[in-house]
């Protein structure tokens, strides 16, 4: 394909709903140069008044979420936090894989989220939406300073990442997990290079991902992954491989959720799955409609992430069963509550 972007996630720049203006394609003869090309990533910097957001939904275990950017270079074409670029302007394409807004203010606003007399310690999930451990954050370093406003208060903290950049903070992980403070989880989609490399372009291969599970757990930082999306056709056979991988690298707990494909992610992972996997694509499609309905969409609480149907729950059956298998007597240690205290402390501000 001579125009695909290589090293992109997205190919295309869908309709932001809320704007009027949007890109066309539908006289391609009277251009004069291509209308997409790969964009240079750009920095917006965002001065927020809270970063430190309750999450409401029954499905997930985290009460509070903590997102220091927003938009993704990592460039996961099936990423669910990708329609939330729209509210800033920008698209759910290729805008959030280059457009990426930055929370300078995040650890000064934890802070004040922390010293607030009526905060209970309750988990704080790095990062809920979008990978806080993404290539700008070797530069900018903000979720490192996040980490050490969690150590100064000793309050508990959960990282998702994809990245193996996660090392870089071994320090504080380690003054964090000797009082229970932390759990880190990687996520792996799968052990397949060639679909990596085109699935979720920019983030660290899945060896690296697993020796990074490797070096946490040796440190005594607790360590579990999440195997996810399953998307099947493309990755649901590697639920034991990856597993077991993970298990023998040091994990202690996995999770998995399926793919679903809300807002204009179906349309960006449509086109996607058309130039990559032609040869399947009705297959992949089919399948990923029946988890949800019919559709590739879902925000039904209790359906969106775990699917229904023959297929949905052939999966979970294999991923039970895989976890059974290396996981049994395996668990990530719970979170320390009572070690929490704001008073005492010195502003790192």
């Amino acid at each position: 394909m001579e125009d695909y972007l290589k090293g992109r996630g997205s190919q295309i720049k869908p309709e932001n709903r809320f704007l009027k203006a949007h890109y066309v394609t539908e006289h391609l003869e009277g251009l004069d140069e291509p209308l997409l090309t790969a964009p240079s990533t750009q920095i917006f910097f965002e001065t927020p008044k809270k970063v430190v957001n309750k999450v409401a939904s029954p499905d997930l275990s985290m009460m509070y979420s903590l997102n220091p950017y927003q938009g993704c270079e990592h460039r996961c074409i099936y990423c669910y936090a990708r329609n939330t670029h729209e509210y800033y302007g920008f698209n759910a394409g290729l805008d959030f894989e280059s457009k990426i807004i930055v929370k300078k203010n995040a650890p000064a606003l934890l802070e004040r989220h922390l010293l607030n007399r009526n905060w209970n310690a309750v988990p704080i999930m790095l990062s809920g939406n979008t990978d806080c451990y993404q290539p700008q954050e070797k530069k900018l370093e903000i979720t490192r300073r996040l980490l050490k406003v969690f150590v100064q208060y000793h309050h508990p903290v959960g990282i998702i990442t994809k990245n193996s950049l996660v090392l870089r903070d071994l320090d504080l992980l380690k003054q964090l997990a000797s009082e229970n403070l932390v759990q880190v989880y990687i996520s792996i989609t799968t052990l397949n290079e060639d679909l990596r490399r085109i699935l979720e372009p920019r983030t660290a291969s899945s060896i690296k991902r697993l020796k990074t599970i490797e070096a946490l757990a040796l440190a005594g930082v607790p360590v579990g992954i999440m195997n996810a999306p399953i998307i099947p056709g493309l990755n649901h056979h590697e639920i034991p491989d990856i597993l077991g991988a993970a298990a023998n690298h040091g994990a202690l707990g996995a999770g998995m959720t399926v793919v679903r494909l809300n807002g204009s992610i179906g349309k960006i992972f449509e086109d996607w799955l058309r130039k990559n996997f032609p040869d399947r694509f009705d297959k992949v499609w089919n399948q990923i409609c029946s988890f949800h309905g019919g559709q590739v969409n879902d925000s039904q609480f209790g359906r969106r992430m775990a699917g229904e149907g023959n297929i949905a729950d052939a999966i979970h059956q294999l991923f039970r069963a895989s976890k059974r298998k290396h996981f049994n007597n395996r668990h990530v240690p719970a979170y320390d509550l009572t070690k929490f205290h704001r008073g005492g402390n010195l502003s790192l501000f």
